[in-house]
This record gives structure tokens, sequence and C-alpha cells, in this order.
């Protein structure tokens, strides 16, 4: 059985509207061709994606595993045609990916300035999928913020900076110049605590206590809001810290953690010219911080 990368294109949009007419506007198709599509799909895959009443949209679980792998699909999908035209001679164009707080203006202007003909494209990433993006063909070279999966690419390190908790305002240890990971031991972390081993590994920490959940968070912007609202604290690179300065929050230097690192990251399988010759000016330029 083939899979309509199409119908997969419909669905996704389903899947993050959760709303058959949103996702119709998202698409600029009509909502009954919408709905006929989808269960075109749930025909063909023999499952069914989403249950659906007069007041929501949700998915099953099998519909939760087919957005999963059709995002990554439909990636790879997009990634192979842009690697199939350059082959074949097409207009030259790079995607470089990068993580909140970083700029890489300075060198995608050093390697436009000298490929005049060159079309280069950013896509802004996430702690979920900055190495995923490589992989499946989003972006051909891509600033990651360690620790990172390795697995099939090649990594070459740019330059470390330090971690900064952030807290609001009004937080017992707001004004202090620097604090210890072991000051927030007894705090609510909202991110993933691998991405903070530190803390995540603390042999005292104090589990926490606070019955609800911690929030399902993504974004920066979305962990800083919660942040302001007194639901907890995140452990942040000091550029993306800067970056989302507010004043309802403050940043304290953790002094007794590893700084984090950034690297430039690429396929090893198929990384071009024009990447690898990035990857080589990056390096140049990022070789004493951001």
């Amino acid at each position: 059985m083939d899979v309509d990368l199409r119908k997969l294109r419909y669905f996704v949009a389903v899947a993050e509207e959760l709303h058959f007419g949103r996702a119709a506007e998202r698409l600029h198709i009509a909502q009954p061709v919408l709905s006929r599509q989808i269960r075109a799909l749930e025909e063909e895959l023999r499952v069914q994606l989403l249950t659906r009443d007069r007041r929501s949209t949700a998915l099953t679980p099998a519909g939760t595993q087919v957005h999963r792998d059709a995002v990554s699909l439909l990636a790879a999908a997009e990634g192979l045609l842009r690697r199939a035209r350059r082959a074949a001679g097409g207009t030259d164009r790079l995607t470089v990916g990068f993580m909140p707080g970083i700029t890489v203006t300075t060198a995608v202007q050093a390697l436009t300035a000298r490929h005049p003909g060159l079309t280069v494209d950013v896509l802004r990433t996430s702690w979920e999928d900055q190495t995923q993006a490589v992989r499946d063909g989003r972006v051909d070279v891509s600033f990651v913020r360690m620790p990172a999966d390795r697995s099939d690419l090649s990594l070459r390190p740019l330059f470390s900076e330090p971690r900064v908790a952030v807290l609001p305002r009004g937080h017992r240890l707001a004004g202090k110049q620097s604090v210890d990971i072991a000051d927030l031991a007894g705090e609510r972390l909202l991110q993933d605590p691998d991405a903070v081993p530190e803390w995540r590994d603390l042999p005292h920490r104090v589990p926490d206590e606070d019955p609800r959940p911690v929030p399902a968070v993504r974004t920066v912007e979305e962990k800083l809001e919660y942040v302001a609202a007194l639901q907890g604290v995140v452990v942040l690179p000091r550029s993306t810290a800067l970056y989302y300065t507010r004043p309802d929050l403050c940043q304290i230097t953790v002094a007794d953690i590893e700084p984090g690192q950034v690297c430039l990251a690429w396929s090893d399988r198929h990384p071009g010219a024009l990447t690898l010759e990035f990857a080589d000016l990056a390096a140049g330029i990022y070789a004493d911080g951001p």
C-alpha cells in the first residue's frame, strides 16, 4: 500500500488544529473536501485517527502515532525534493536551522558574500526537533544546543556560554549575583529534566509535591509565561535568556554547572559542499563566542 502524502499533509493540519474548519482554512480547501480526505486516509490505513463530535476533535492513540510519523515523513519528502533539484543543477539554496537566542546573520552573510546567487533560508528549531530537522532534510545545517542526539550527524563545536536560572522578580533568590544548582532543588522545573541533568541528578532533591502536572510547554515563550505566572523556573543558556528579557523576570547565573555548548550539526550522509563551507565559516566567526 502506498501512502498518499497529500492526505498525510491534510491529516497533520487537522491534528495540529484539532478543528476541521481551521484546518481547512489553513489548507485553503473546503471543509467537506478535507473531511472526505481524512475518511479516505483512515480507510487506507484501516485505523481510526480522530474522534469527533459537535464540540471537539481529538486524536486517537493511532492518530497520535500517525501524526508523529507523518511530520517526519513529510519533512523527509521535502528534503529529498530539495536535494534532487540541487543535484540536477537547480538554483543554489541552503537552509540553516537555529535554536532560540542564536543569531546566524553574520555567518549567513559571509557565505552569501562568497556566492552572490545563493539563497539561504533559515528555520527556527526547538529542543524537540533540533537534530531531527537535520536528519529528515528540513535543514542542511543547524546550530544545536547540547546535549543532543548525535546519531547520523557530524558535529563541530562552536562556543560555550553560562547557563542561568530564570525566576520571577519576586522570587526568594531574586537579586543574587549567582546561585548553585542545589539552591533550585526545591523548585518546580518547567522543562525536560534531561536538559538540566545537574538538577535532575541532585542527590538530595526534594520531590515536587505540587499536585499540578508540569505544563506541556514547547517554546521558550511558553516557558517564560509559566515562570512569570509563578508556576516554576527554567534554566536557559544566557544568550537565550537575554534574547527574551522581560521586566517581570530575572536571570541569575548558575555557578556550579557546566556551560551550555553550541555546535553546528549536519548529516554525515550527504553534507554537500555548501554545508561544509558554511561550517568552516561559522567555526571561524564564532571562535570567540556568540
